[in-house]
């Protein structure tokens, strides 16, 4: 079986030495040549045609978003971003994806990661997956324009139904073609689970806010969660929820690792399923692996609906199958049709429960 081509690419002279030893210790992965910079890289992509594109977001002159549009218009290639975290670095990351990037690993003590090593199984991991992906699938789509004509996002409507959205590797985008297009003045509140660095999901969050009608927010531990808002869980935390006499709360913590990840889906809906009152519906996105799987057996268990992604439109056909294979999908639907089917069972559940 071929090697996977990688180029990587890095204004740092000791992290194109170390990162290439590092891949190269996998037997199916061969760094076929090192960029110093975005001109590098562009030059080296439509000389080589590499399968995979290691690109660091912060470097002179031409930055990684920058490198990536160009690459992406001139000869779409799989790329994963490589990002320190900074307040900056993890804005430009987050654009990254909506722009194409297949995936980001987060460098664990800034540009220059004398410990890169620690990230080696995950960064070989999302390699090895961005070389199947169907670039067709994460090709970059505007959405919709949405005019918020009231700048006050928050309104006084009683937390009925809850639901709760879990997504990794594509997730960014998808969820773009979701959250934006929910109404703000359904009875609901939102809980967003997307596989991500600590640092990363505050700018997700503030992204998807910028687009929504509903308020989109990173959640913080012990608030209340109001209907018409989405809650996106930290990065490093898993997120469930607290009933508190009448209302329910965010509880954060940092138990250990489910399914290899924190935050973990499977813990919220666990928890949802444990103390939501309301009715619940549970939303599977585009990602690797099963998370979500198990806790979307338990909301069902409470008539919960879920809704899934279908394989079409999925970046990583890995969370929705495991939930499809289970028998536990009520609906498998293309993305651009998920955030309406959404609106349709919030309202289905409104009326109902009149």
């Amino acid at each position: 079986m071929a090697k996977i081509r990688v180029l990587v690419v890095d204004d740092s002279a000791f992290m194109r030495k170390i990162i290439p030893d590092m891949l190269n210790e996998d037997p199916d992965i061969e760094v076929i040549a090192t960029a110093k910079d975005g001109r590098d890289a562009f030059k080296k992509t439509m000389e080589l045609s590499p399968d995979v594109i290691t690109l660091d977001v912060e470097m002179p002159e031409m930055d990684g978003l920058h490198t990536l549009g160009y690459i992406m218009s001139e000869k779409p290639t799989p790329v994963i971003m490589l990002s320190a975290y900074t307040p900056k670095g993890a804005d430009i990351t987050i654009k990254a994806l909506q722009y194409g990037a297949v995936d980001f690993v987060c460098k664990p003590s800034g540009e220059i990661s004398l410990d890169i090593k620690k990230i080696q199984k995950e960064l070989v991991e999302k390699i090895k997956a961005a070389k199947s992906i169907d670039l067709n699938k994460v090709t970059f789509t505007l959405p919709e324009d949405v005019e918020v004509k009231h700048p006050e996002k928050e309104i006084q409507q009683k937390n009925e139904i809850m639901v709760i959205i879990a997504t990794s590797t594509g997730g960014p985008r998808a969820l773009t073609e979701v959250v934006p297009k929910i109404p703000r003045n359904l009875p609901a509140s939102y809980l967003i689970i997307q596989h991500m660095s600590e640092g990363f999901t505050k700018s997700l969050a503030d992204r998807l806010n910028s687009l929504s009608l509903i308020h989109v927010k990173e959640a913080v531990h012990g608030e209340i969660i109001k209907a018409g808002t989405a809650y996106v869980a930290p990065g490093n935390y898993h997120m469930e929820i607290l009933k508190s006499g009448a209302e329910y709360r965010v509880e954060l913590n940092q138990e250990p690792t489910r399914l290899g990840v924190r935050p973990c889906a499977d813990m919220t809906l666990f928890s949802a399923a444990k103390v939501f009152e309301g009715s619940l519906i549970g939303v599977i996105l585009t990602g690797m692996g099963r998370d979500g799987t198990a806790g979307v057996e338990k909301i069902k268990e409470k008539k919960a609906r879920i809704i899934v992604q279908d394989k079409d439109t999925s970046v990583i056909y890995g969370m929705p199958k495991s939930v499809v294979d289970k028998g536990y999908a009520d609906k498998v639907l293309p993305i651009n049709e998920i955030a309406d089917f959404i609106t349709e069972e919030i309202n289905i559940m409104t009326r109902e429960a009149k």
